[in-house]
């Protein structure tokens, strides 16, 4: 299954990360590493929110992830959710569906 992990970021975000990313950025490629994170990001113009995709059997990789986060222990993220994501489309769909020819 796949996770999605949605931070709401404080709006001194940009400013405040430079001091934790270099630790942000080892938590997440060692969830990489594991085959947890798929891929993450802020979202940009404005960035007020990322997005980090995890794969699993169930949320706990991304919630673990969260709890870890110094962005989250340091207070840039101001909430943060794990949902569930049904994917259908695309090579790496977790439960794949394509349309019957008519």
């Amino acid at each position: 299954m796949h996770y999605l992990l949605m931070y709401d970021v404080t709006p001194d975000y940009i400013t405040r990360r430079a001091e934790f990313r270099p630790e942000h950025l080892a938590l997440a490629w060692a969830a990489h590493d594991r085959g947890e994170l798929l891929l993450g990001g802020a979202l940009a113009d404005p960035v007020d929110a990322a997005i980090l995709l995890f794969q699993g059997e169930s949320p706990a990789g991304a919630e673990a992830f969260a709890m870890a986060d110094p962005y989250v222990r340091n207070g840039l993220v101001s909430q943060w959710r794990v949902r569930e994501w049904t994917t259908v489309a695309g090579a790496g769909a977790a439960t794949p569906i394509r349309a019957t020819p008519r």
